[in-house]
């Protein structure tokens, strides 16, 4: 794995675990680029809807539209995977609790 794509698994790590944070499991584009921004991953919006939607194809998200935004909720497949249960390839591993 190149660096470009160890860096894009550790972004789809960020997005599903701040989506499996939220109470009802979806936010969309444009606070995913914040959440990203915050965690060293400053990129573009496009960017961001990239990594949304090879999550989408993985079956980790869902994505809906509304007017120009996206917003990806998470699937069981992406909880199973932030909670350790399974592994989605191409989606940086959570390390354990403490």
């Amino acid at each position: 794995m190149g660096y470009e794509e160890h860096l894009a698994a550790d972004a789809r790590l960020v997005i599903l675990r701040e989506l499996a944070a939220q109470t009802a499991g979806r936010l969309n584009d444009t606070i995913l680029t914040s959440v990203l921004d915050s965690f060293g991953h400053r990129r573009s919006r496009e960017w961001v809807r990239t990594q949304i939607a090879k999550l989408e194809e993985l079956g980790a998200v869902t994505i809906a539209e509304a007017g120009t935004m996206r917003i990806a909720a998470i699937t069981r497949a992406g909880l199973d995977h932030v909670e350790r249960r399974s592994v989605i390839d191409g989606v940086a591993r959570p390390s354990p609790e403490a």
